[in-house]
């Protein structure tokens, strides 16, 4: 089982969702084939003019590009094949003012190509990554999961949305609310265990 973990941790050791994403690794590596791709020193491309434009062309109006545009694309088209080919899929980050830091969404943008990872007919949309895992692990000062704030949580909801729109067929959740708090510990440590029993029910 080939597992591609997708990382956005900028406080390294002193992060609350590394320390999950650590016990998700720890109950895995005893089996599982797995590849990191780490955000921060691998940043994706964003959708600008010219290289949305090299997209719209390839993907929608099926037009043959020039080398030039090809290049624009290159980045995006990497990261989406090996999205791709991950038999799960792992995303590992802290919220950010209510959502997904940016270059977490710029990630998600640059794999969610048309075509590859997704499609179109006349029925509507269609996942083209059907029997595949998608878990995700993030940490948040706050407790998203109590009726008043549910409302402002748009990391989990959004991560999820997208795993389900590419068609993954089991996805899983691990977040750690309340990661600053006084109960931060617990809250860490639930989320951990939750991590690797993730593993051990994948057999990874």
């Amino acid at each position: 089982m080939k597992t591609l973990v997708v990382t956005y941790l900028p406080r390294s050791e002193r992060s609350k969702t590394k320390m999950v994403l650590d016990a998700f690794l720890s109950q895995a590596k005893q089996k599982g084939d797995i590849q990191v791709l780490d955000l921060i020193s691998d940043t994706p491309d964003m959708f600008l003019g010219e290289n949305l434009m090299a997209y719209v062309l390839k993907y929608y109006a099926g037009q043959k590009l020039t080398a030039h545009q090809q290049k624009l694309l290159d980045g995006m088209e990497k990261l989406a094949r090996q999205f791709k080919s991950a038999d799960a899929v792992v995303v590992a980050y802290p919220m950010y003012n209510f959502s997904m830091p940016a270059v977490v969404k710029a990630y998600f943008d640059a794999v969610l190509l048309k075509g590859i990872t997704w499609d179109m007919d006349g029925s509507g949309y269609k996942g083209l990554m059907s029997g595949k895992k998608a878990l995700i692990v993030l940490s948040a000062g706050g407790d998203y999961s109590t009726q008043q704030m549910a409302g402002w949580e748009h990391a989990l909801s959004l991560t999820k949305t997208l795993f389900a729109f590419c068609g993954f067929s089991d996805i899983r959740e691990v977040p750690a609310w309340s990661a600053n708090g006084p109960n931060a510990g617990e809250s860490v440590k639930k989320a951990s265990e939750a991590a690797r029993k993730v593993a051990q029910d994948w057999n990874i």
